[in-house]
């Protein structure tokens, strides 16, 4: 249940068009999505990786990455300005952190197009959409989201195609199969990266079960899967860019494995984080093991 081999809902499997409502009297955006990519799977069910005819490596596939990353996050749902508790304020030191942190840095190895994954990425900070949210099944739905704030006047699109908004809902995970995914799209020509992500506070499935003093369960619940989103898009921002040949990304390959109690950011933020996949570090023996037992995850401890 990995990129291509998970389907959210039928519209989201294929490329949609559609129009965003309008926002008081602008013009509505024009949206064109990509389907899901990089599933976060609940714990437990990462040991599938690396079964079959599966590689160990990933390989490139001749598209784009992201040399950077260029990310306003998106709080969406009527909740987020009566409880939002730790998870906004969190979630802002986490990307400010994320930035020349030694975890940033176990994605540089990845080249594409001529440019290299790089350490630096900025972060514009939170957009908070109180009106009920909704999707999650459909990249549509998010990107759309997107395209409403931007209409709205609170998000300029970055135009060198390294933009990243990642939407975090206040909507439960109930019975699906994920914590989260990222994917791909164009909002009025521009090319955009984007995420979803349940509320995922109480969710056994997908805690990372830190330890770190001061943080909510929540809060460390969504740190862990933005790790996990932002180094695929980063890496494998258009579906061609770094995966093995099961279709697994660089987090998809180490998910649910920490080899440190926590990994401490540029910022001194402090995060329990997934590591994520090199090859250079497998090959060289350098890594420890994922969950199973392939040596090339790196903490960025």
């Amino acid at each position: 249940m990995i990129r291509r081999l998970v389907s959210l809902a039928a519209a989201s499997v294929l490329i949609v068009s559609v129009t965003v409502a309008p926002v008081a009297a602008a013009s509505p955006a024009s949206i064109v999505a990509g389907p899901p990519l990089g599933l976060v799977l609940p714990r437990g069910t990462a040991g599938l990786l690396g079964r079959g005819k599966q590689t160990v490596n990933m390989t490139y596939h001749n598209g784009a990455i992201m040399t950077t990353a260029h990310t306003t996050a998106i709080f969406w749902g009527t909740s987020w300005l009566t409880s939002p508790l730790d998870k906004i304020t969190g979630i802002d030191s986490f990307y400010t952190g994320f930035s020349n942190s030694n975890y940033a840095m176990t994605s540089d190895e990845y080249t594409g197009k001529g440019s290299t994954v790089g350490p630096v990425t900025t972060y514009s900070g939170p957009v908070v959409d109180t009106s009920a949210a909704s999707g999650g099944g459909n990249t549509a739905t998010i990107l759309a989201e997107v395209a409403r704030q931007v209409t709205a006047g609170q998000i300029t699109l970055d135009l060198s195609g390294n933009g990243y908004y990642p939407v975090y809902t206040d909507l439960p995970r109930g019975t699906a199969g994920y914590c989260a995914w990222h994917s791909w799209g164009t909002i009025n020509g521009t090319q955009v990266q984007f995420a979803f992500f349940w509320k995922l506070d109480g969710d056994a499935g997908c805690d990372p079960q830190s330890t770190v003093s001061g943080e909510s369960e929540g809060l460390a619940a969504l740190a862990n899967v933005s790790g996990h989103e932002l180094s695929e898009a980063r890496t494998d921002p258009f579906g061609l860019g770094w995966y093995d040949s099961k279709g697994a990304e660089n987090g998809d390959k180490c998910a649910w494995t920490f080899n440190v109690p926590y990994v401490t950011f540029s910022n001194g933020t402090k995060w329990k984080i997934q590591g994520e996949w090199s090859n250079v570090a497998y090959t060289a023996g350098t890594g420890y093991p994922n969950s199973s037992g392939q040596k090339g995850c790196l903490s960025g401890q």
